[in-house]
């Protein structure tokens, strides 16, 4: 790391689960450092959706080197998920075109729900298709399938947490961590957030900040996607024997 930048330079790993980001510091100036990120980067920073893009740097192994601003700040904490900031950033996300334009460059393609839930049943092993939940949860999202249609797609941050919710000294918001971006229904986005952190009873407040109405067939394709993405949490967790987060989210399948 040291050929990019010099000896001056202090680089530290900044975790995660890829190994491939740094802090890079140097007196007054501090950058975040990824390895071979998606060129989606820079189309994110020109929108003001993530931290500025310094730089692109390609080594002689074919590696690239993005540098972006560290920003001070903190993450949202959950009860933060409410703020009109966090609805109006999310709408201008899905309603980016540059943000779209660039993932079809990209070769992804629009997630159908249908293929979705054809990959959840491949890929549920047998001792979690026995469980009475998740088998009714399999049911119905089989019977509802094609009633969730939505011609609308956007592009999805696929993982609303508020740990991926950065707000900077300066009070500027930021949607980071953008590796699981998919070409999807606003419903993948909006079901997560409001079902994580909106109290039920406010949904319809908040999704007048987003600008959307709250409507039935709205409320069907949110949980039929949390839904989903809650059996697709529950494998994952199960695969990396991680059982008492598995068991949290089966928990979870009785709430919805």
């Amino acid at each position: 790391m040291e050929h990019l930048f010099g000896q001056d330079w202090e680089i530290v790993p900044a975790g995660g689960a890829t190994g491939e980001a740094y802090f890079a510091k140097h007196k007054e100036q501090s950058l975040f450092l990824k390895r071979n990120t998606s060129p989606f980067l820079a189309v994110l920073s020109a929108e003001g959706i993530v931290p500025k893009l310094v730089w692109t740097k390609r080594l002689e192994n074919g590696d690239v080197f993005t540098a972006q601003q560290w920003m001070n700040g903190r993450e949202l904490k959950p009860s933060e998920m409410n703020y009109d900031m966090v609805a109006k950033l999310l709408k201008k996300i899905h309603e980016s075109k540059p943000l779209l334009n660039m993932l079809k460059r990209l070769g992804k393609k629009p997630l159908q729900p249908e293929n979705f839930l054809q990959k959840l049943q491949n890929q549920l092993d047998d001792e979690l298709t026995k469980l009475d939940v998740i088998a009714h949860s399999i049911e119905y999202l089989r019977n509802e399938q094609h009633n969730i249609r939505c011609e609308e797609k956007v592009v999805c941050h696929c993982d609303v947490n508020h740990n991926n919710w950065l707000l900077s000294e300066s009070n500027q918001l930021y949607l980071i961590d953008w590796d699981g971006a998919k070409i999807a229904d606003p419903a993948f986005d909006l079901g997560l957030l409001l079902y994580w952190y909106i109290p039920k009873d406010k949904w319809k407040q908040w999704t007048s900040l987003y600008k959307i109405e709250l409507t039935d067939h709205l409320l069907l394709r949110m949980k039929w996607y949390v839904t989903a993405q809650t059996l697709d949490s529950i494998q994952w967790y199960k695969s990396k024997q991680r059982f008492d987060e598995m068991n949290k989210w089966i928990h979870y399948l009785h709430e919805i």
